[in-house]
């Protein structure tokens, strides 16, 4: 995944470093997006609801509302409502109104779900390793570093 911002947005001009480093950015996140996209397209869900199955899982067999799963998205999202309710559509979750409180929602993660997310989890692992590939360990570590200052 070679890179070249100046290619990419047809500019012959020198672009400001701090614009640049923003559309840089901006760039590499739009491809990764698309590869993990790619990855997960044989299961026939997005990366959206690929999110909202593992922060199912690492709940550990509690249920959560849609405000636990909202605050836990990589991307802070309004259609979290809709996201389950294509996963319960597949069979991945189920929603239950809670017993003590009729106006709180629970979802879970069903074992299809859990099933079928062990097998995402490899198609998701195998695109990672792509993405990085031309990065040794120590690279990577320096550039969470440089991140972590945004």
């Amino acid at each position: 995944m070679d890179m070249n911002v100046e290619d990419i947005i047809k500019t012959n001009g020198p672009i400001p470093v701090e614009s640049r480093t923003l559309i840089h950015v901006s760039l590499v996140g739009n491809k990764i997006n698309e590869i993990m996209g790619q990855a997960i397209k044989p299961y026939g869900i997005s990366i959206q609801q690929f999110n909202v199955l593992r922060i199912l899982r690492g709940q550990k067999g509690k249920p959560a509302n849609l405000s636990t799963l909202n605050e836990r998205m990589v991307t802070k999202m309004s259609n979290t409502t809709r996201l389950v309710d294509k996963l319960i559509l597949k069979g991945y979750v189920n929603r239950m109104t809670c017993p003590s409180n009729r106006r709180k929602i629970e979802i879970n993660i069903t074992p299809t779900g859990e099933a079928d997310l062990l097998k995402i989890d490899m198609a998701i692992m195998k695109a990672e390793k792509e993405i990085v590939k031309n990065f040794s360990e120590e690279d990577l570590m320096e550039l969470n570093r440089l991140l972590n200052k945004f």
